[in-house]
């Protein structure tokens, strides 16, 4: 295989977690909005593979930084094994089952979101990206009926009728975190080719 062939595979392979994440998303929110309260075992068990593909992707951002290896998994896994933790906690408590599937469902994306960004500031900036399209998502389905930010939006992406139109424009906002999420990964790949030429 020719060294452009090896690079190009290697990039797609770079970008498979976050197309993952942003596809399942996009999945999750169109079930979510069918079944509110039906859906928060599928964010629940949805935890654990945004918090490794947040391990994945932000690993070599590490190395382009000069930091520890190690240190940054440390970090990684303190602030998803606390994040996890806590909902057990939660979980066993019955705090789900005192609040309802459709605020239990609503809760977790807001404070996976949350999450996501803390990741992201400290961590990885492709993260913060893809906390505020998740948190969209959770604004979205906190209130459809309220949804004045679609006009807005479709506007800028020149969709008429946007309001009646929450997935497409799920879908854009999407493509547009993960085309910036491109732009940070290729920065920082970039930055490991130059930090292994030196």
């Amino acid at each position: 295989m020719s060294s452009s062939g090896k690079q190009q595979s290697s990039l797609m392979l770079a970008l498979l977690p976050i197309i993952i994440l942003y596809v399942c998303t996009i999945a999750l929110f169109a079930l979510t909005r069918e079944d509110l309260g039906g859906t928060s075992t599928y964010w629940q068990y949805f935890i654990p593979v945004v918090a490794a593909i947040s391990i994945i992707t932000a690993w070599g951002n590490a190395y382009a930084r000069g930091d520890s290896r190690l240190f940054y998994l440390i970090r990684q896994i303190i602030i998803w094994g606390a994040f996890l933790w806590m909902l057990m906690l939660l979980q066993k408590a019955g705090v789900d089952a005192s609040l309802g599937g459709q605020k239990t469902t609503i809760t977790l994306i807001m404070v996976l979101a949350l999450v996501a960004l803390l990741v992201g500031l400290y961590l990885d900036a492709k993260m913060v990206f893809y906390a505020v399209f998740l948190g969209f998502c959770g604004y979205l389905l906190i209130d459809p009926s309220n949804a004045a930010v679609l006009t807005k939006l479709g506007e800028t992406f020149k969709i008429a009728d946007a309001q009646s139109k929450p997935l497409t424009m799920v879908t854009l906002v999407a493509v547009a975190a993960f085309l910036v999420s491109i732009f940070l990964l290729l920065s920082t790949r970039g930055s490991i080719a130059a930090r292994r030429s030196r």
